[in-house]
């Protein structure tokens, strides 16, 4: 019965040293999380207001520019899929890679090919493990972007975009990530950032000539466009970088604080397991006692 007893205490120190972790870990999240969102806030207004003014340029002009002209049958496409580089963030990796997956399986269906570009070691390891082709991938920085690693990511997709399809260019550029929308929720999307699509509520805004005005191309639509669509791509990676880092570290808040709470009700299990073995052990000793008493009280009433 001692060892049983041994054995709950040691479960015990050892989900105690446990839950410490998790509730150290849950604590980094949360101080992150406010960092993330900070970050996500101050780049938002940007990445929409470029999307507008490229729109306006788009919309304004007769220019035909590779990045905003729809191919009549395009075939192939580049999806960027945005993960995280570290695990205990519960299915927060695995729902970005199932939405890329799902929007790769829809691209397939239209005839298109897809080369995937890769932020982050869980979809690295996705993909290696299953054997598949990456087009380009990048780690190390999914916990604190910069618009330094927005760029470098940026580069290549734009290049892709830029390259005709026979030398291995792309006809569509489109993003996987985790939307931020509260501490709660955190959904994963996908968006089409190439071709630019003018059928949103702000390109229909501006192709009425509600914007038009603010904006006067000098020298011309095409240079402005050559100029702002680089920042734009650059942009709404950064933007999509920065909403899926708040996203994982939300994910890890609650990840580790499921883990906390889930510690502490089998701390509280184990403990009732431990005092049931105690008193098992108390009531084993007190009848060996009085077992022991009884015997000797009889041995010695015989030799009387």
């Amino acid at each position: 019965m001692g060892a049983k007893l041994r054995v709950y205490k040691r479960r015990i120190r050892s989900v105690t040293a446990t839950k410490k972790i998790t509730k150290a870990m849950e604590m980094i999240a949360a101080s992150r999380i406010v960092k993330a969102q900070r970050k996500v806030a101050a780049s938002t207004p940007y990445a929409s207001e470029l999307t507008r003014a490229v729109t306006a340029v788009a919309t304004g002009s007769n220019t035909q520019h590779a990045l905003t002209t729809e191919v009549d049958n395009p075939t192939r496409a580049a999806v960027l899929l945005i993960t995280s580089d570290r695990g205990l963030a519960g299915g927060y990796s695995s729902n970005a890679i199932k939405t890329g997956e799902q929007l790769t399986e829809r691209l397939k269906a239209d005839g298109k090919e897809v080369d995937t570009y890769i932020v982050g070691r869980k979809g690295v390891s996705y993909y290696a493990f299953r054997e598949r082709r990456v087009a380009d991938s990048w780690t190390g920085f999914t916990d604190s972007p910069s618009y330094a690693d927005a760029k470098a990511v940026a580069g290549p997709l734009i290049d892709a975009v830029q390259k005709d399809t026979a030398e291995g260019g792309v006809d569509e550029l489109h993003i996987v990530f985790t939307e931020f929308v509260s501490m709660m929720t955190q959904n994963a999307i996908d968006d089409r950032l190439l071709p630019l699509s003018l059928g949103k509520p702000e390109a229909e805004e501006t192709a009425k000539g509600e914007l038009l005005p603010l904006f006067d191309f000098e020298p011309s639509a095409e240079d402005v466009l050559d100029a702002l669509l680089p920042r734009y791509v650059e942009s709404r990676i950064y933007n999509a970088l920065l909403q899926a880092a708040a996203s994982k570290h939300a994910a890890t808040r609650r990840a580790m604080k499921s883990a906390t709470d889930n510690a502490e009700e089998l701390i509280k299990s184990l403990s009732r397991l431990a005092n049931a073995a105690r008193q098992a052990e108390i009531t084993q000793e007190i009848s060996e006692i009085v077992g022991g008493a009884s015997a000797l009280a009889d041995a010695t009433a015989g030799s009387d």
